[in-house]
């Protein structure tokens, strides 16, 4: 498998954008983290009103279990009380219900911070890498194999080939054609090079 060029320039191209995707992969992951972090702050006045809440809740609830034993009126006064006491769980609730929609959003920040960038590399980035990859790794292949594979890395050259290049380049197509191995070694190295590996 051939990951890089054989060509200094180009190699050091493919090996610092392949750097710059892991990093910038590795930035958006941080950087979701520390959003993430700081929406989770907002948690506080959520946890706030669950605090209030259950407290208020048992403040309630014992003075409905000691306004049980006065005489005549304490019946009512509990049952009051208790009103008093469902309130306070109204609070908690909501301060539950807080603390779920901050971490809810939290959740879904991180995701899209992350998700966003990684899904435009895999996009734009990789499909590129993986067809220089498999063009590269088969003409690496094709070079090594001797005549037929030269003969093929010529016929390559013949078709990738732009036509003005290829109206100046004819004697080549000509020769190609009729087997001549100057013409042959001459196309072969053409597609070679357009890879960035020596020929």
């Amino acid at each position: 498998m051939k990951l890089y060029a054989d060509e200094p320039v180009r190699r050091t191209r493919q090996a610092v954008a392949d750097l710059v995707v892991v990093l910038l992969i590795a930035l958006a992951v941080l950087l979701a983290r520390e959003v993430r972090e700081h929406i989770l702050e907002l948690r506080g006045p959520g946890n706030g009103l669950i605090s209030a809440g259950n407290d208020l809740h048992n403040t309630f609830t014992d003075a409905a279990g000691k306004a049980n034993g006065i005489p005549l009126v304490g019946d009512d006064v509990a049952g009051a009380l208790n009103t008093g006491s469902s309130a306070a769980d109204q609070l908690t609730a909501a301060g539950r219900w807080q603390v779920e929609a901050v971490e809810s959003l939290a959740l879904w920040v991180t995701i899209a911070l992350v998700a966003l960038p990684t899904t435009f590399v895999l996009i734009v980035w990789l499909p590129r890498r993986c067809r220089y990859v498999r063009e590269a790794s088969a003409a690496a292949r094709l070079r090594s194999s001797g005549g037929a594979g030269h003969d093929l890395l010529a016929l390559r050259a013949l078709v990738t080939t732009s036509l003005p290049r290829l109206a100046r380049t004819e004697g080549l197509a000509t020769g190609w054609r009729a087997a001549d191995p100057d013409a042959v070694a001459a196309l072969a190295a053409t597609e070679l090079r357009r890879l960035g590996l020596d020929p």
